[in-house]
């Protein structure tokens, strides 16, 4: 779902500058979703409301197959102040090279089962070397880069996806992390790291956001939430 991305929204390393690709990127971004679950695609519906349903207008998402339900086919949107400032860990003002996390914006969708994720990468300005800080200018798009999941999976939810544990796989990375969807069912929140650097990101660990989690053997003090906005 770097997204993501994605937002959403994976298997370079940032932190050597080297690599590249994102849902949350590939080329010069990693990221998006940047953010899925495998399971039946049935009904959650009371009340006449449809699938995902409850009759009250709150979806049911209380296991990762009516998530995944819910989330196909809607278009899942992350913009603006949505954009974290730490993408997959990573500061969007710094150069990370091919991995550099300045993003515009990811918009995914679930189809089948398989994220389609489109990412639009911002312009780093006054950081001409790997290493360098400056600015990520969201203004300014300097990049469009479209990536499909090879593999997701969505698994220890826990309410009504209060938290639940993702991964999602593309050609060549991986992201993992946890995730949340808004009780209205309108937002998604997925907290997203590449695979194999992040420590402490599952839900056992605690809610999408929380602190305590190790990246690259260093504690990380960024925000890396990424927010999608759920639309028909």
């Amino acid at each position: 779902m770097s997204l993501a991305a994605t937002a959403v929204a994976c298997g370079s390393d940032p932190g050597t500058g080297t690599g590249g690709s994102g849902g949350t990127g590939a080329g010069d971004a990693t990221g998006g979703m940047g953010s899925g679950a495998s399971g039946g695609m049935g009904t959650g519906a009371t009340g006449g409301m449809g699938t995902g349903g409850d009759g009250a207008g709150a979806p049911d998402l209380t296991t990762a197959a009516k998530i995944e339900t819910y989330l196909a086919g809607k278009t899942l949107t992350m913009t603006g102040a949505d954009v974290p400032s730490h993408p997959n860990g990573f500061d969007e003002n710094t150069n990370f090279g091919q991995a550099t996390q300045c993003y515009v914006s990811t918009v995914m969708m679930l189809m089948g089962q398989t994220f389609q994720v489109t990412s639009e990468l911002g312009t780093l300005e006054n950081a001409p070397n790997t290493g360098d800080m400056g600015t990520c200018n969201k203004s300014m798009v300097s990049n469009t880069l479209m990536f499909s999941s090879t593999n997701h999976l969505i698994e220890n939810v826990e309410g009504n996806a209060d938290c639940f544990d993702f991964t999602i796989t593309y050609t060549g990375f991986g992201q993992e992390g946890r995730g949340s969807i808004s009780a209205d069912g309108q937002t998604l929140n997925l907290e997203l790291f590449f695979k194999d650097q992040g420590v402490g990101i599952r839900c056992a660990d605690g809610a999408v956001g929380s602190g305590g989690v190790t990246l690259n053997g260093n504690a990380f003090t960024g925000d890396a939430v990424q927010v999608y906005r759920i639309t028909e």
